[in-house]
């Protein structure tokens, strides 16, 4: 994932892939391949128990949206998470060393909470691990145009979905890359952005990859308009759709100097906008680059 390779392990046949449908255009060939230089690798075993109680001590429980995450660090700096679905129920046990690089993980239920809680738990550990790569897992709708991702943030029922469609709708040459947590990564001082198997509720589970062409955040407004933001603006603004763990100074600075690579070669926006189609055009013609090499419409 974002040409990242990581391994899962499963040892218990009540588990397997079945658990992770949306991982499919994902899967590549790892057999011989040295654990050590995979990005992670997750064991999922259910005799797994959690850490004693005096070996941890409560970081603080967190509400996802769609459950609640019980994180507690570990005396040898890794941490345990506790993933419950909405309806309060356990779904996973996941415990990490300090790198997220050799994790374990349990799992607990029918098939529904097992797959929810082994999703939660590889997004998690890919987030933090993947970010000592300079990648980020970013909340965002991301629309291809002219082979450019553009990316489109906000708090969730905001509209950035809704402006998405209206690219889609309107707009020529457009594609879905991902519709809820593509993967932004730098290489060589270039931002791209990667599909991902986590979607939100739009089926887009795509291995595709293009170049960053802007980030904007969506405002409802009155009247439609946009504005380019400084870098402490871009920064602040960006901040808070990027996965992170602000207890964990090591890991927090990681992620706050992979955004601050962002910024130095992407421009970040505030699209103030009505759900219509003049939104669409407008910040079109103001984010859109000119059309690059195709190489970036393909697959990978």
């Amino acid at each position: 994932m974002a040409e990242l390779p990581f391994s899962i392990t499963f040892i218990d046949q009540e588990n397997g892939i079945r658990l992770l449908p949306s991982f499919a255009p994902f899967e590549t060939q790892t057999e011989g391949v040295d654990i050590e230089s995979l990005l992670f690798n997750l064991t999922v075993d259910d005799s797994i128990r959690p850490e004693p109680k005096a070996d941890r001590e409560r970081i603080r429980d967190f509400d996802t949206g769609n459950g609640i995450t019980i994180v507690d660090k570990l005396k040898d700096g890794g941490y345990q998470y506790i993933i419950k679905d909405i309806n309060g129920s356990d779904c996973c046990l996941l415990i990490t060393d300090k790198d997220f690089h050799h994790c374990r993980c349990a799992l607990n239920g029918d098939y529904m909470m097992r797959s929810f809680g082994l999703n939660n738990a590889i997004m998690l550990v890919y987030a933090f691990s993947a970010a000592y790569k300079g990648a980020v897992l970013m909340h965002a709708s991301v629309v291809r145009q002219h082979g450019y991702g553009y990316a489109f943030i906000a708090k969730s029922g905001t509209g950035k979905s809704t402006q998405v469609s209206n690219w889609l709708r309107y707009l020529p040459d457009c594609d879905l890359m991902n519709d809820d947590n593509p993967v932004v990564r730098i290489i060589d001082g270039q931002c791209f952005i990667y599909g991902s198997p986590w979607s939100g509720k739009t089926p887009c589970y795509r291995n595709i990859k293009a170049p960053l062409g802007a980030v904007t955040r969506i405002n409802r407004a009155p009247a439609n308009s946009i504005e380019k933001l400084d870098t402490l603006e871009a920064f602040v603004s960006l901040l808070p759709s990027v996965s992170s763990m602000k207890w964990d100074e090591r890991l927090y600075e990681t992620i706050c100097k992979n955004i601050t690579k962002i910024l130095e070669t992407t421009a970040i926006y505030t699209l103030h906008c009505l759900p219509d189609r003049e939104s669409a055009e407008v910040c079109n013609k103001i984010i859109a680059k000119k059309q690059i090499n195709k190489t970036y419409k393909q697959d990978i």
